[in-house]
């Protein structure tokens, strides 16, 4: 199945309900509910905007690091987030991302259900 990323930005701002400054986001439809995948965006964050720290509860998520450089943290733990970077973000855990550098952050991210265990 092919899915194409929304090519107007949808202006955003307070992502991840605290976050920082404003970012486009340029999403996906994702057309099938009884598939894995929830959301998955194109994600352009102004310099020095953040998706602010939240919690999974159900549902995992990926950033794959397009260009630009930021901050990555995941339960306290912070790491530098570069081009070609993935970062997953397991059911239960918190994360949020901050763009350090002086050009937007683009970051593709997805959003799944949690598999059974």
């Amino acid at each position: 199945m092919v899915l194409k990323n929304s090519s107007e930005a949808e202006r955003r701002e307070k992502l991840g309900g605290c976050g920082i400054g404003a970012a486009d986001t340029f999403p996906v439809t994702i057309p099938d509910e009884n598939g894995a995948f929830i959301m998955s965006t194109r994600l352009e964050l102004d310099p020095g905007a953040s998706v602010g720290y939240h919690k999974h509860a159900g549902t995992e998520e990926v950033y794959f690091i397009m260009t630009g450089k930021g901050l990555y943290t995941e339960e306290g733990e912070e790491c530098a987030a570069l081009p070609g970077d993935v970062f997953l973000c397991r059911e239960g855990r918190s994360h949020g991302i901050l763009n350090t550098g002086e050009v937007k952050l683009v970051l593709g991210a997805a959003i799944t259900k949690s598999a059974v265990r």
